[in-house]
């Protein structure tokens, strides 16, 4: 069911914490907030839902965008566990307010990396012993057989399988995050873009036609924070990632594919995404694009990747294509923190953002409500900023992921 326009942000309005963006990370710091009686203001730029959570392509993974390795050289072995533990506690929750809030999103268990070189076969191998050895954490490993049992496509050597993991549709799951968080006494104000960010005692956050200002402020742009604070925009960039729907295939059709309804991706650096619909569509994403603008062709590249994993499509139109900005950033890993005392922010989820932006969120109202070791947790990973400033940044990406993919393709 579409939600009501909120309105629009006219005039000063104030609260205890002022929230920008209504994402997942800033509709679940604002649901906490509210729950704990907290006075919380949401200003959006859009519509609910606008970025990328709205248009990701629904695949909720245990971890986060680096591997644990990147954790413990950053950290250290008992930090990066530290992180591992909240990753699955942040499973856990987004299941649990799926089924608190009672919100229809279609959750789906199940997620498979596979390899598509024997490089990367041997790495998933070596890194699902370690997961089961140091991070308790058991994970499947399935064979070519195996995997041919589940997903009808010999691009593939094997899989490792993990159960806790799952798939959801991205919009209803943002739009229920919203429903609840207006329910918890919320205000959330629509087509209001930020202006700018006021630091102070009472931190404001200005928009065209209004301000709102609070004790406190959280930062949830991501990829859409732009001229706000630039030291925490600095060390994010935005990379564009493209999904598309195949027409129907049917019940029968769709299971033929992925008989048991897992989410799927590939481990290559530009990687292959995808999963089934509620209507029995295949979605499939993937073509990251480094620079600002969208693929030339998409939709005939689109068609070829998909040809490419699934033959026996060849002949099936694409119906819908989108695509939208997910945020790295440079170490992959998760970038939460405060800047000075009274102004948080969370970015960096780099294409793992489904269950860890919940995470974020509530870690955010835990820090305003005085318990922030969790977050001060998180704070400690280093995180430099793009190299090449504003001008040469993004050409300087686009070059090192040549590198990658040329990598991919050749070993």
């Amino acid at each position: 069911m579409p939600l009501p326009q909120q309105p629009v942000l006219e005039g000063a309005v104030e609260a205890d914490v002022c929230i920008l963006g209504a994402g997942y990370t800033g509709l679940t710091a604002a649901l906490e907030l509210a729950e704990a009686g907290y006075r919380v203001v949401v200003v959006e730029a859009q519509r609910i839902g606008w970025g990328a959570s709205g248009r990701n392509g629904g695949q909720a993974i245990v971890g986060y965008g680096c591997e644990q390795a990147t954790l413990e050289k950053l950290l250290g072995p008992d930090e990066a566990r530290l992180l591992f533990d909240m990753s699955r506690e942040a499973m856990e929750r987004l299941r649990g307010r799926i089924a608190r809030h009672g919100i229809q999103c279609d959750w789906r268990d199940g997620h498979a990396h596979v390899p598509i070189r024997p490089r990367q076969e041997r790495e998933l191998r070596a890194g699902l012993v370690e997961m089961a050895e140091r991070y308790d954490y058991p994970l499947e490993w399935w064979d070519r057989a195996r995997l041919r049992q589940e997903l009808a496509s010999d691009r593939y050597l094997g899989a490792v399988y993990d159960r806790a993991s799952g798939h959801l549709h991205p919009l209803e799951y943002c739009l229920g995050l919203a429903r609840a968080a207006l329910a918890a006494g919320v205000r959330i104000y629509e087509q209001s873009p930020v202006v700018e960010l006021v630091r102070g005692p009472k931190p404001v956050l200005r928009t065209a036609r209004g301000q709102a200002s609070g004790d406190f402020a959280v930062l949830c742009g991501n990829a859409w924070l732009r001229g706000i604070a630039p030291e925490v925009e600095s060390r994010m960039m935005p990379v564009g990632t493209y999904i598309a729907a195949t027409a129907p295939l049917g019940e029968e059709g769709a299971r033929a594919l992925i008989r048991n309804d897992m989410a799927v991706a590939d481990v290559t650096w530009a990687l292959d995404y995808f999963r089934l619909s509620r209507d029995h569509r295949l979605l499939f994403g993937g073509r990251a694009s480094y620079s600002s603008y969208p693929p030339p062709n998409l939709g005939w590249v689109m068609q070829r990747r998909i040809r490419t994993v699934f033959p026996q499509l060849a002949g099936v139109p694409i119906d819908y294509l989108w695509g939208g900005y997910i945020d790295i950033s440079l170490n992959r890993a998760p970038h939460w923190g405060r800047l000075g005392n009274n102004v948080y922010f969370a970015q960096g989820f780099s294409g793992h953002g489904v269950a860890t932006t919940g995470l974020a969120g509530r870690l955010v109202a835990e820090a305003i409500a005085g318990q922030s070791r969790r977050l001060d947790a998180f704070a400690k990973i280093p995180h430099a900023p793009f190299p090449g400033g504003r001008l040469l940044r993004m050409p300087l990406l686009v070059a090192a992921m040549a590198w990658y993919r040329l990598r991919d393709a050749l070993w």
